[in-house]
């Protein structure tokens, strides 16, 4: 079994930004030359998630909005107390998010279903460029 770890960046608006990031993914894939494993997608931070959505304008609006319910952005964190940084909720919803998320591949291809993309989610209160680490697994 062989490994490969690499990496790619990713500019983001924050305010729970969702970036489709498959593409890249594949790409990473593509270059490995594996052709059946598994791939880990990880986002570095305390922040950002990386899960599996349909990237589409009504989940792209409704996704935020559900964190927005559950993790309201106004309301009081003690992280902010102690940051004064203003993302108490960021930290919050990253990490009930995740930071990862693992898919399987076969001849070179990843195993999404056809209504499904890879995306990272970026909660912090800032634009930031988030990297994202793709490790590969397999042979």
């Amino acid at each position: 079994m062989k490994i490969e770890t690499t990496s790619f960046s990713v500019e983001t608006n924050g305010h729970t930004d969702i970036i489709d990031i498959t593409g890249e993914v594949k790409k990473v894939l593509s270059e490995s030359g594996l052709r059946e494993g598994t791939a880990l997608v990880f986002v570095p931070g305390s922040t950002a998630g990386v899960t599996t959505i349909e990237y589409e304008p009504g989940l792209l609006h409704d996704y935020p909005a559900f964190f927005e319910k559950i993790i309201p952005s106004s309301s009081e964190y003690r992280h902010n107390d102690t940051w004064h940084d203003g993302n108490g909720h960021s930290h919050v919803r990253a990490a009930l998010q995740g930071a990862s998320f693992t898919v399987p591949f076969k001849s070179s291809k990843l195993l999404l279903g056809t209504w499904q993309q890879i995306i990272l989610v970026d909660f912090d209160a800032r634009a930031r460029n988030r990297k994202v680490i793709v490790q590969l697994m397999g042979n």
